[in-house]
Order: structure tokens, then C-alpha cells, then sequence
């Protein structure tokens, strides 16, 4: 068994997101693609920074997943209406398209997951990570006396 919390958690992810892009390859969608395609037909047009931080994914992560969604005409950047100086990204028609296309494969993925994890044992484990997303793991503030003579 890992000891080391990170290392349990990353593992069981790539775990689990092998399963799903697995399922999600048919239509050529990663399931971090998917998450992204599906956050902006939930949340309508967000800038990248909103987005990543939905997603809790950095910035430079999140402009690597978007560049072959925009590529493909899944998702349009363009000025952000409110600001000019920022870029908002949004839900096309073919993005849309793609995620109906996309659906069998995630709820097969879901399917299976449950079968294998049992369907109370995952509704548990989406609580238990979701009060885990809410913890504040920030930094405390470092001391400003160095150099202050004790």
C-alpha cells in the first residue's frame, strides 16, 4: 500500500482515467477533453483561467488540452466580451455534436467503473473527493523578520 497520499491518488487516477479514455477513444476524445467539452456546455463561455480553475488545472494544463479542441472546432477562443485583453472559450456546434457522440462511451466507462467499484462504493468516493477538493492545502504565510536580530 502507498503511504504517500499523492502518489496513492495520482496512481488511482491514471488508473481510472485509462478506463475512461479507453471508452471515449472511438469518438477521439480524452476524458480530460470530455471534462472540459462538458464544463463549457454546463457553464457556458469561461475564460481559460475560469476554466482551469473549475477543473482545478493549471493554466499552461489547460492551454495544452484546449489546442487540439480548438483545432478541431470543438471549442472557439475568442475575445472575452467583457475584457478584450482576455480569451473566452466556448461550446461550438461541432464540440456539442462530439460530446453527444461521446456520451455511450462515458456511460460505459461510468458502467463499468461501478461494476467493478460498486455503484454506493463510487457515490462515496465522489463525496469523500469532493470534501477532499474543498480542503485548503494553500501554504502558510512565511515569517517577514529574516535578517530581525532575535
Amino acid at each position: 500500500m502507498d503511504h504517500c497520499n499523492a502518489l496513492a491518488i495520482r496512481k488511482a487516477a491514471r488508473h481510472v482515467t485509462q478506463l475512461y479514455d479507453r471508452h471515449l477513444a472511438s469518438v477521439g476524445l480524452k476524458v480530460t477533453q470530455y471534462s472540459v467539452l462538458m464544463r463549457l456546455r454546463h457553464l457556458g463561455p469561461r475564460t481559460i483561467n475560469e476554466l482551469a480553475a473549475e477543473l482545478q488545472m493549471d493554466r499552461t494544463t489547460m492551454g495544452r488540452t484546449i489546442r487540439p479542441l480548438e483545432r478541431d472546432g470543438l471549442v472557439s477562443v475568442t475575445a472575452d466580451p467583457s475584457d478584450g485583453r482576455r480569451r473566452a472559450l466556448a461550446l461550438t456546434a461541432a464540440g456539442l455534436e462530439r460530446l453527444r457522440a461521446a456520451r455511450a462511451g462515458w456511460r460505459a466507462a461510468q458502467d463499468q467503473f461501478e461494476a467493478a467499484y460498486g455503484a454506493e462504493e463510487a457515490l462515496r468516493l465522489r463525496e469523500t473527493l469532493a470534501g477532499l477538493n474543498a480542503c485548503d492545502f494553500t501554504l502558510p504565510a512565511s515569517p517577514t523578520n529574516i535578517g530581525d536580530n532575535p
